[in-house]
């Protein structure tokens, strides 16, 4: 997994936002990049 697919994934509705903040928290992409994929502010609480 990483951040191209992560995008690709989400823009194509296969991935909710809570699937790609744990994502974030796994340590798989960043918190500035989880804003930019789905255009929310991260927070841990979802």
């Amino acid at each position: 997994m990483n951040y191209d697919i992560i995008k690709r994934n989400f823009d194509r509705k296969l991935w909710s936002a809570a699937m790609v903040r744990s994502a974030v928290k796994k340590g798989v992409i960043t918190p500035e990049q989880f804003q930019e994929i789905t255009g929310e502010r991260y927070s841990q609480e979802g």
